[in-house]
């Protein structure tokens, strides 16, 4: 490793940083212990020499937070200080997280389909085909690590609230769909959502869903607009959860 930096001991006695900020350090370190040993000066000439660092050496750092999981590494850590008492670890079992449940939430029996109604929400953005995926609750910031480390799983639809569009921002594009219990289809997640082309629905009541339940997002309903909103125009694409086979039985 060769010897010790200045820079290994300056924030000594200090807690600990943010993932991404100690990643960083940890590769400018790296960088410049190589450039230090290359050079064959002491420290104090090697630092007025102006050969340390350059704008290729950070770039090339940032290219490796990227490779690693870093991206957005800070914003998804938000929601979880600002809001403790939503981001617990409610939901990410195998229960109904009765938390989302709303009492306004329509609910039927299992169609010809095996589709139970399970609730609505506004359509952000009119696709040609309803998606069906795994519900999983995303409410906490070790469920959000773990998908930035390991990827997100193929076929998820995340439930989230209505502050969940900075907790998933790192992650969002990963989605096969998006439900979200708050905001608007012009709130930031909305935003994200329509530019990665995921099929959302805002403002959703739910009810009867578990973390692990194949939901399917009715994608195909009309979107809602803010004309719809000003003129208090109720339009809503549904919600369905796929009873299973055994159930059914």
């Amino acid at each position: 490793m060769g010897a010790n930096l200045p820079i290994d001991t300056a924030q000594k006695g200090r807690p600990p940083a943010s993932p991404l900020v100690e990643a960083t350090l940890s590769l400018v370190r790296e960088r410049l212990r190589t450039r230090f040993a290359q050079s064959g000066q002491d420290w104090d000439a090697f630092r007025t020499s102006g050969s340390t660092l350059t704008k290729a050496d950070m770039e090339d750092v940032e290219r490796r937070l990227l490779a690693t999981g870093h991206r957005f590494d800070w914003s998804a850590g938000i929601s979880v200080a600002e809001r403790p008492d939503i981001y617990k670890s409610r939901g990410d079992g195998d229960q109904v997280d009765e938390s989302f449940s709303h009492p306004d939430a329509p609910q039927g029996e299992p169609d010809d389909m095996g589709r139970a109604l399970a609730g609505v929400g506004d359509n952000v953005v009119r696709h040609d085909a309803d998606v069906t995926g795994i519900a999983r609750f995303i409410r906490t910031n070790e469920r959000v690590l773990d998908y930035l480390t390991n990827g997100v799983p193929p076929g998820i639809i995340a439930v989230i609230d209505d502050s969940g569009g900075t907790l998933t921002a790192p992650i969002i594009e990963q989605f096969t769909g998006v439900i979200c219990a708050g905001g608007t289809v012009r709130s930031h997640l909305g935003i994200l959502t329509r530019e990665y082309n995921i099929p959302c629905l805002m403002n959703a009541k739910i009810a009867g869903i578990a973390d692990g339940d194949t939901v399917t997002i009715e994608a195909t309903a009309a979107a809602k607009t803010t004309e719809d909103y000003q003129q208090g125009v109720e339009r809503v694409g549904r919600i369905w959860r796929l009873v299973k086979e055994e159930a059914a039985a």
